[in-house]
């Protein structure tokens, strides 16, 4: 018990790191830690209304099943499940509370403070979601789950397409920004599921190629806020100060 405790303390601590680092980016201005803060109660709190949007989704997947869909075969069910009752529950209201945030409008933020906006919120929902997985979990499973962190690479993704959304104006941008992370991750829950893994065991590769490509995303994310500094687009206010004073 107590190694199990330790175990998972420590693999929560690169999730932590991503907090504290994305928060001291600008460690002189107080608005914008203040929207880091606010980013990473939005993520852990979350869980209470994706809970709620995945009972009902739940309870609509079943109705649709005993009714429409009688004869469904059990795997296009557990793609189903999968892909709405979970993925889609967890990123439409991850999606939802960091618009919400953007609305607050605390001050001029940029293409990379929404970014890194959205990683915290993913952070913030990671950090949870670890808690009911880690119990009886194996110290192996607990680790890969803390290290490759896939709700922040998935608030990665979503963050930077929204923020192009912001800078160019182009709506398809907002589109892509949900449609892209809830695919991935859907993809990544289903493949894990006993029923495709039954179906065929070379099908596992599918899994263990989304968690590297969680790790290539945290390589990604490195990336962009190190260059990110330089480049004058990702640093542009997207929003006025007379927005902010108004609001």
């Amino acid at each position: 018990m107590f190694l199990s405790i330790i175990i998972f303390i420590v693999s929560i601590i690169p999730a932590v790191l991503v907090f504290i680092l994305l928060k001291k980016r600008k460690s002189d201005d107080a608005m914008y830690k203040k929207s880091c803060n606010s980013a990473l109660i939005r993520g852990l709190v979350s869980v209470l209304p994706i809970l709620a949007v995945s009972a009902t989704l739940h309870l609509l997947n079943n109705l649709i099943r005993v009714t429409l869909l009688r004869d469904m075969n059990i795997l296009v069910y557990r793609a189903l499940y999968t892909f709405v009752v979970l993925a889609f529950a967890e990123e439409i209201v991850k999606y939802g509370v960091f618009k919400l945030l953007l609305r607050k409008k605390y001050y001029a933020y940029t293409w990379a403070d929404v970014t890194a906006f959205m990683v915290i919120v993913g952070t913030g929902f990671g950090l949870i979601e670890d808690i009911p997985y880690a119990i009886g979990a194996s110290p192996i499973v607990m680790l890969i789950r803390g290290f490759t962190m896939g709700h922040v690479g998935y608030g990665f993704i979503m963050g930077w397409f929204y923020g192009k959304r912001l800078f160019t104006g182009k709506k398809r941008y907002g589109v892509i920004a949900f449609l892209l992370p809830f695919l991935i991750h859907g993809l990544y829950d289903f493949s894990l599921s006993e029923e495709l893994i039954a179906l065929n065991d070379d099908l596992a590769f599918i899994g263990i190629s989304l968690a590297v490509l969680d790790i290539v995303l945290l390589i990604l994310l490195i990336r962009f806020f190190v260059r990110s500094a330089k480049k004058e687009r990702y640093n542009t206010p997207l929003i006025t100060i007379d927005e902010v004073q108004v609001s």
